[in-house]
């Protein structure tokens, strides 16, 4: 009896072994449906968490509000008048700052095992943070939206028209996009996310507020121009006022792009690097 039983049990462990090696695997996923798939994860974690859309629901309102009003009187003499010349910088500002959040993701994946799972996987390798980098795209495009919505209600009147104020967040997004790179470089390097955003705010910080946010570079000292001159949060903002009001050229998004460019040719491939290599 028990040697009928075993022999059931043989010719099951046969048949089913036989049935595993004879039908078709699934077909490897294309890069698109990979990427596809791991932004829609990012997607279903902020409908689980959505607090983690104050930086780009509630952040943005304060600073603009609290740039307006407690500074537009004293530099310009008119809280109207400064909101023309403050918000496509606060824009750029406010943008540029939440893209650190790409790499603190990384960074959670990574210690909490998910991304050793990724690497597994049999799709296309960058699909996890092509997908991540996509929906951080659409945050980038909701805080858009949400200070011009917002300056316009205030009284901010953009002479470039609506295809002005577009372009002025299409280039916003190309830059940002680009920037986000290094923060996912960062975060495969750095052993926590804490240390993760102090790096991130030891590089922003003075970018942003270094620059031609708030105030016309004329008004600085000689030592100082030379630094907001060649800052790219600085070559950004003049291209997106002058998309905004209209007076753009050619040399301003030209410099902006190639800055995106070189910013992903560099840190795109070392953040590849590694990811492939990362232990």
């Amino acid at each position: 009896m028990n040697k009928a039983t075993e022999g059931n049990k043989q010719e099951q462990s046969m048949q089913l072994a036989d049935a595993i090696a004879k039908s078709r695997r699934p077909p490897r996923p294309s890069p698109l449906a990979a990427s596809m798939a791991f932004a829609t994860r990012a997607l279903l974690r902020i409908k689980h968490i959505p607090e983690q859309m104050f930086d780009v629901t509630v952040f943005p309102v304060i600073f603009l509000l609290m740039f307006t009003y407690l500074f537009g009187g004293a530099i310009s003499g008119s809280t109207n008048e400064y909101l023309q010349f403050l918000l496509p910088g606060i824009l750029v500002m406010t943008v540029a700052q939440i893209t650190m959040y790409t790499g603190l993701d990384l960074n959670n994946d990574i210690r909490k095992g998910i991304f050793d799972r990724f690497r597994t996987l049999p799709l296309w390798l960058p699909s996890a943070l092509i997908g991540s980098l996509l929906v951080d795209t659409v945050r980038y495009t909701m805080a858009s939206a949400i200070m011009i919505i917002l300056g316009l209600i205030l009284g901010f009147r953009p002479e470039g028209g609506a295809l002005g104020v577009i372009a002025a967040v299409a280039l916003i997004l190309l830059f940002c996009f680009s920037l986000s790179w290094i923060w996912t470089t960062l975060g495969l390097i750095m052993r926590s996310d804490k240390s993760l955003m102090m790096v991130s705010m030891m590089v922003l910080f003075p970018l942003t507020f270094v620059s031609n946010v708030f105030v016309d570079p004329g008004t600085l000292p000689s030592w100082l121009q030379v630094f907001v001159d060649i800052n790219p949060i600085s070559l950004l903002v003049d291209a997106v006022r002058g998309f905004m009001h209209g007076t753009a050229t050619g040399e301003q998004v030209g410099w902006v792009v190639a800055v995106s460019f070189l910013i992903a040719a560099v840190f795109a491939p070392l953040t590849m690097y590694l990811y492939r290599n990362k232990k």
